[in-house]
């Protein structure tokens, strides 16, 4: 394929593989001709722009690269891109704000590079003992988490949390790949453990030691419904509860 004749069509084909559809499964799951979808991913036919979106998401393909694949096909974007640090961000920095501050519990938003946004007070306890250039933004959580200078010789757990968080990294590189995330898979990849041990519990526990004692936590992470700005879309909230009472009763203090 020529793909100076169909750089949209060869980005949506390359989205269709990297989802593991055959052009019939996509052409049945959108309820479109497979014939025409062909001939969008070879050039022989232009998509609209509504055709396009329509593809892009039974593909799952994130907005940022939904504007990508329109560009290429010679129409404006269709999603807003609304950087946090301009000065017309501040509806986002609002929704971000309210989040963070709804949290009594230790609470941290990062972009799609796991790159930090915002935090609430209480996330403090993740940073206290780490090194300076570690926070130095970009503060990228993963590298925080598992370098040697940072919450590593911190974590009573280290390997199974290591392992998880290197799990959950290559889940999504699979998803979306990025070369930041590459990068850092590439850098701290050898932590993870070859076989996962099993966990007794229900969650993995993050055993953080403080000067207030071991404290145990799992995490939820909460992504913003229904976006329609880029940015927002690739924003994660991360809020680490108490595993226990005892570990509740530390956070408190």
């Amino acid at each position: 394929m020529n793909t100076r004749l169909s750089p949209a069509g060869s980005m949506l084909r390359d989205w269709r593989s990297q989802r593991r559809h055959s052009q019939l499964d996509l052409a049945t799951r959108a309820n479109v001709s497979a014939k025409h979808l062909s001939y969008v991913e070879t050039g022989r036919a232009k998509p609209s722009p509504e055709m396009i979106l329509h593809l892009c998401r039974h593909l799952d393909v994130p907005l940022r690269d939904c504007n990508t694949i329109l560009l290429a096909a010679g129409y404006a974007p269709h999603y807003h891109d609304t950087p946090l640090d301009q000065t017309d961000a501040n509806d986002l920095r609002r929704v971000v704000d309210l989040v963070i501050s709804e949290h009594s519990f230790p609470t941290v938003v990062v972009d799609a590079q796991w790159n930090l946004i915002a935090a609430n007070p209480a996330a403090a306890i993740f940073t206290e003992h780490v090194a300076v250039e570690l926070l130095e933004p970009p503060t990228n959580v993963i590298r925080l988490s598992l370098h040697a200078d940072g919450l590593a010789p911190h974590v009573v757990n280290f390997t199974d949390y290591a392992t998880h968080i290197i799990n959950r990294l290559r889940r999504t590189i699979d998803h979306h790949p990025d070369a930041m995330l590459q990068s850092l898979l590439d850098e701290f990849g050898h932590l993870a453990a070859p076989h996962a041990t099993q966990h007794p519990g229900v969650l993995l526990p993050l055993e953080l030691r403080t000067p207030r004692g071991v404290i145990r936590m799992f995490s939820t992470i909460t992504t913003f419904g229904a976006p329609h700005d880029v940015t927002l879309a690739e924003l994660a909230v991360e809020t680490f509860y108490p595993a226990d009472d005892h570990s509740r009763t530390l956070l408190a203090t």
